[in-house]
């Protein structure tokens, strides 16, 4: 645990990726090989699941430093980090622990079925023997929040140096369905086994958002152009007569989407296909709002599936005939898929095609882009025609060309601290839009939260407001003095009835401060469900 609790710490420490890679490829070389696997499913998302509430913690973790509760959650206020703020409160002393990173993970594995009393010792024990950074770290894995701005691929990066491994290789190998309590790094990085295949997925290829004008690509012929759908990036693969579904995030959804059970039989073995995973009901592609429905759902009842059913739009093959043909252009790799789909579209499988659309100028493509709001798009797709299928986000070969966002004016109602850095100011807001209730009079109705898009400087003259206006108080969120007008830009809008406001929107984020409006120049409800289309 020391060593995996230094390595964290110079990890977030800096901000250079060389520091951070050469940090971990020491620690994968002299690690153990049970400290790597449980290291690389922690950087990797596969963290055990919490085994002790967030409630207990603060509570367990206030006895153990003598404080009153006030004083811990005036603190947790100003840290901004649950495990930083137990930390920073438990006081050190003189004993020490040699265990390892794997013996602490089995035994917080281990914790989730005793009984709070067990629990409570535990932590207690454990806190008092760890130094300030290890229990850091130590409440860090209990909580299961373990983010410390290191992603997969730079992980990846030094375990292949450390392991003189190619990189995209370690990539394939890193994805899939593994327990890091139960496999060795031998199953996972070294050995070789042809019976981990039949459910891999392959690394997707993200595309960078576009720079500057669209003609600066050169010459349109290279390209092929098609819209960018708004749902759950996928890959279905179909081998030996058995289905997988994978999302981007790495996650085996299967079982959320029965229906596409039906690929079975119909498109052929040795077959992966990249594609969008999107709410199709009545001939039509629905909102993500649709597909939230589905999202998170342990079970999927005959209702759900028949009144929120799903299609994946189909825009990349990666895997045909059993053979692995990432490296193939693109412009062959769609023709296979394209030729794939005149076999099996009239078979009633929830599969269509991403069609591309012609075009012999930039012009054209413009004219297309100005489509996607009608088309339930985000905008478009630009791949070149002659580019492999890469691993990560790669620039030059797909570009991602999202329309501009629909805007609206709305009043800062609600605020609450940030974290990190912004831990000591307001800068996380709830914004409201203007209504007539049942009297006739306006009223403000809350719709969305949002907490980038201001500049430092801004964050802190908003702050300066909030301190100096607050109305009530409910723990950490304060209610403010309606003033300050904001233009809040977002993806999409549906209707919601999970919503005060009747409107759900999609990644709302702040444009910019209005300072030259008026609270009643701010738009209102009715303004925003106009947009809907």
């Amino acid at each position: 645990m020391k060593n995996f609790a230094n390595l964290i710490k110079t990890l977030d420490s800096s901000n250079k990726t060389s520091v951070k890679v050469e940090a971990l490829t020491t620690y994968f070389k002299n690690a153990s090989n049970e400290d790597k696997v449980w290291t690389i499913a922690i950087l990797s998302h596969r963290r055990p699941p919490r085994p002790v509430n967030t409630t207990l913690l603060r509570l367990w973790a206030n006895e153990l430093a003598k404080i009153p509760l006030w004083l811990f959650e005036e603190s947790y206020h100003i840290v901004g980090d649950l495990a930083e703020t137990i930390a920073l409160i438990i006081p050190t002393t003189k004993e020490h622990s040699d265990k390892s990173l794997t013996e602490y993970l089995q035994e917080i594995i281990a914790l989730k079925k005793k009984t709070d009393e067990e629990k409570r010792e535990y932590l207690h024990r454990n806190w008092l023997a760890l130094n300030y950074y290890e229990r850091f770290v130590f409440t860090k894995l209990i909580t299961g929040s373990f983010r410390i701005g290191v992603s997969q691929k730079l992980m990846t990066r030094a375990l292949s140096k450390a392991e003189n491994i190619d990189e995209d290789t370690l990539a394939y190998k890193l994805m899939g369905d593994w327990n890091p309590n139960t496999i060795t790094f031998q199953e996972l990085i070294l050995d070789e086994k042809s019976s981990d295949y039949l459910s891999k997925p392959y690394p997707f290829y993200l595309a960078y958002p576009i720079e500057g004008e669209i003609a600066n690509l050169g010459n349109p012929e290279e390209w092929s152009a098609e819209h960018k759908w708004d749902g759950i990036r996928s890959q279905t693969i179909i081998r030996e007569n058995e289905m997988y579904v994978w999302s981007r995030g790495e996650e085996l959804v299967t079982d959320k989407y029965p229906e596409f059970n039906s690929f079975i039989g119909v498109i052929p073995n040795g077959t992966v296909i990249d594609g969008e995973i999107l709410p199709y009901l009545n001939d039509e592609i629905g909102t993500f709002n649709d597909l939230q429905t589905r999202i998170g759902r342990k079970t999927v009842s005959q209702s759900l599936l028949k009144s929120n059913p799903v299609v994946i739009k189909a825009y990349d093959l990666l895997e045909w005939e059993g053979n692995d043909i990432r490296n193939r252009p693109f412009e062959e790799r769609r023709i296979l898929l394209e030729n794939l789909y005149e076999t099996i579209k009239d078979k009633g499988i929830p599969l269509q095609l991403s069609e591309r659309f012609s075009f012999s100028t930039w012009e054209e493509v413009i004219e297309e882009r100005i489509r996607s709001r009608e088309m339930k798009s985000e905008g478009l797709m630009l791949k070149r025609k002659d580019s492999p299928y890469l691993v990560g986000r790669k620039k030059g070969d797909w570009w991602k060309w999202k329309i501009e966002p629909l805007t609206i004016d709305a009043v800062l109602t609600y605020a609450m601290r940030g974290h990190g850095r912004r831990s000591n100011l307001f800068t996380d807001y709830t914004f409201a839009l203007w209504q007539d209730n049942e009297n006739g009079e306006r009223e403000l109705v809350t719709f969305a939260k949002a907490y980038s898009g201001l500049t430092d400087a801004e964050f802190r003259m908003v702050d300066d407001f909030i301190k100096k206006n607050t109305l009530e108080r409910f723990g950490p969120v304060r209610s403010v003095t309606p003033k300050l007008v904001f233009e809040i830009g977002f993806e999409g809008i549906a209707l919601s009835k999970r919503h005060k406001s009747g409107v759900a929107t999609r990644f709302p984020r702040i444009l910019r401060w209005r300072i030259d409006k008026k609270i009643e120049e701010a738009n209102s409800i009715e303004d925003l469900k106009g947009m809907i289309i």
